[in-house]
């Protein structure tokens, strides 16, 4: 019977009948009998899922934070110093333990069968994921926004609600153009973060590029050093452009004060 996590029927492994044997040589020979393009496939789905619910989420808690309303301030406030200093991996384990396992919360269509089945465990696992990336990483972007928001000149608020426009229109056409313009560079240090920290979705099941790394030291332990390397070289194509892309676009869109 295949190991649940590790064995010749986890999702990664193509082709080993058993744990080779190596003579501890480098060599990347053995790419060939796991899915690497699939586990970094999962990573960037994770990130831009997680991402643009985080854009989203963190964008409303700004408007929070600056709101008028005491209240709606408070609880935005609350929530971003308490959610952004807990670890990750606890968010994690309280997407799959508390959510879903304690409360029942599901979040995916349900299967029908065992393929059913198990593609329902995929998804729901991968969809918890993706709100523990969003609950989290949301609260950094909120962070950065109101950062952006700083940089934008009183008077301009002031002269807008002199003419009679209301919050959410002095917040949607005037201030939050100019702080998103401001953050870019910030933005995209939040988004390098949250690649990386797609590794702690692992915590729950979801078969990305770290449980891949795990699977490969299982089989091949001869193989470790030429491991971190393939491994460390996704990430390192998925942030490094990332990092350039934004850091040309925050030169680009430079506010002269």
């Amino acid at each position: 019977m295949a190991d649940p996590l590790f064995g010749v029927g986890h999702p990664f492994v193509f082709r080993l009948g058993r744990r080779a044997k190596g003579t501890g040589a480098v060599n990347f020979s053995f790419l060939k009998d796991f899915d690497y393009f699939g586990a970094f496939w999962m990573t960037i789905q994770l990130a831009f899922w997680s991402a643009i619910g985080s854009m989203v989420l963190g964008t409303v808690l700004t408007a929070m934070r600056v709101s008028p309303i005491p209240v709606m301030r408070a609880t935005a406030t609350v929530y971003v110093n308490v959610v952004r200093n807990i670890p990750l991996t606890v968010v994690m384990f309280y997407m799959s333990q508390v959510l879903y396992t304690t409360l029942g919360l599901k979040l995916a269509s349900r299967g029908a069968g065992a393929a059913g089945a198990q593609a329902f465990l995929d998804s729901q696992f991968f969809r918890l994921a993706v709100l523990g990336l969003i609950l989290y990483t949301s609260t950094f972007v909120s962070e950065a926004l109101r950062s952006g928001i700083n940089t934008v000149p009183v008077g301009q608020a002031e002269a807008a609600r002199a003419l009679g426009l209301s919050f959410i229109q002095i917040l949607g056409l005037i201030v939050l153009p100019q702080a998103f313009r401001a953050v870019i560079a910030p933005m995209g240090s939040v988004l390098i973060a949250l690649i990386k920290n797609t590794t702690v979705a692992s915590a729950i099941g979801v078969a990305e590029a770290s449980i891949l790394m795990s699977t490969m030291i299982e089989f091949r332990p001869d193989q470790r050093t030429a491991i971190f390397l393939v491994i460390a070289a996704g990430f390192i194509v998925l942030t490094l452009p990332t990092g350039l892309l934004f850091g040309w676009l925050a030169k680009r869109s430079a506010v002269k004060r």
